[in-house]
């Protein structure tokens, strides 16, 4: 007779605004359900925000991860977010904004909470599955990158931000991503701040799979805005997934604007993984997840406090001008001016005064 079991959670029964836990029934591939066994889907739900976390939103992903990795009847996790813009694009600028910059000792505290997030993620003994609905920009790359595989749409786009707004990538993109993409990708990624398509990112072995997702007349149709084909250029190297130009661009956009957004084929994708994996040995399984993110692991727990701190210290100087720009700027206007922030700094004037103001973007939101 099976004796009493325990719970091993944190806390029982945990509900937090902006982060939904759902448990699906486990699939085998042929689709029958396995009952009494489930997948356990966290869903990031800011959808106004482009699913970017807020303080309260991070520790409901704890305690969501921890919750699933304990659960008995749980073959997998699948992380997503809420529609179909955005899986995450990192932290909420406007909390940052005008919560955090400037309030070096409060971010440091957050920054507790946000390694915590990944750690969990890494921690997590089921195997995460991190389904990309939308945009995974900045943090929302990293905490992407922290997941097991990751099954991405096709309309999707990736990259960092940290350089352009104020911050390092140094919350898990610069750990992980020489890990998965090589350290000359992961350069470029982390420096130029330029975004890339699932395609790009399918290619240079981010990803699980990719599915389409834009629908036109009742068929999928592959991303009009990118190449989706292998071809070579003038210097023979290969182009994949790179954007079009000229007449293909407009019309591929004419394309997308007769079409609608689908992410049917997405799910499928991830419910086909969920369903390989649901017929492994459990604790064989679990074992190869630990062994396999040991590299990611001991780049991540090396690297983590002294990031922790530096980040912290950050917000007094850039990461609080840049924050303040993208919160209080235009939607076309959301970055300093940094020729001119690099002529100041060589010429000696220092953080303390107005150097903070007179980078900020001329036009503010009304």
């Amino acid at each position: 007779m099976p004796h009493a079991l325990k719970s091993h959670d944190l806390v029982d029964g945990h509900v937090v605004p902006g982060v939904k836990v759902e448990k699906r029934p486990a699939r085998t591939p042929d689709g029958a359900e396995a009952k009494g066994l489930y997948n356990a889907w966290i869903w990031l739900d800011n959808p106004a925000q482009f699913n970017s976390y807020t303080t309260d939103m991070v520790k409901g992903v704890i305690l969501a991860f921890r919750a699933a990795s304990n659960a008995r009847d749980v073959n997998c996790v699948v992380f997503t977010g809420v529609g179909d813009k955005a899986f995450c694009t990192g932290g909420n600028t406007k909390e940052y904004a005008e919560y955090y910059a400037g309030h070096p000792q409060e971010y440091r505290q957050y920054m507790r909470l946000f390694n915590d997030m990944v750690s969990a993620i890494l921690a997590c003994d089921k195997p995460v599955i991190c389904r990309v609905n939308g945009m995974r920009i900045g943090g929302g790359q990293e905490i992407g990158m922290a997941c097991d595989f990751s099954v991405a749409q096709d309309l999707a786009r990736f990259g960092q931000a940290g350089p352009k707004h104020g911050s390092a990538p140094i919350g898990g993109a610069t750990d992980f991503l020489p890990v998965i993409i090589g350290a000359e990708r992961a350069m470029a990624s982390c420096v130029l701040c330029e975004p890339f398509s699932a395609h790009r990112a399918y290619w240079m072995g981010m990803l699980t799979d990719i599915a389409p997702a834009l629908k036109v007349d009742g068929r999928f149709v592959a991303n009009p805005l990118v190449e989706t084909e292998r071809m070579t250029d003038g210097l023979g190297r290969i182009v994949f997934g790179e954007p079009k130009t000229g007449e293909a661009l407009a019309a591929g956009k004419a394309l997308m604007a007769k079409g609608a957004v689908d992410l049917s084929a997405l799910d499928a994708k991830v419910e086909e993984l969920c369903a390989k994996m649901l017929l492994t040995f459990p604790d064989c399984t679990t074992k190869t997840l630990e062994e396999l993110r040991k590299p990611k692991l001991d780049a991540w727990n090396r690297n983590k406090e002294n990031s922790r701190a530096w980040l912290a210290l950050n917000m007094m100087t850039e990461a609080r001008a840049g924050f303040t720009a993208f919160n209080e700027g235009t939607k076309d206007d959301r970055e300093v001016d940094f020729v001119l922030l690099r002529q100041k700094l060589a010429a000696g004037e220092g953080w303390v005064g107005g150097l903070h103001d007179a980078i900020q973007p001329k036009a503010k939101k009304k």
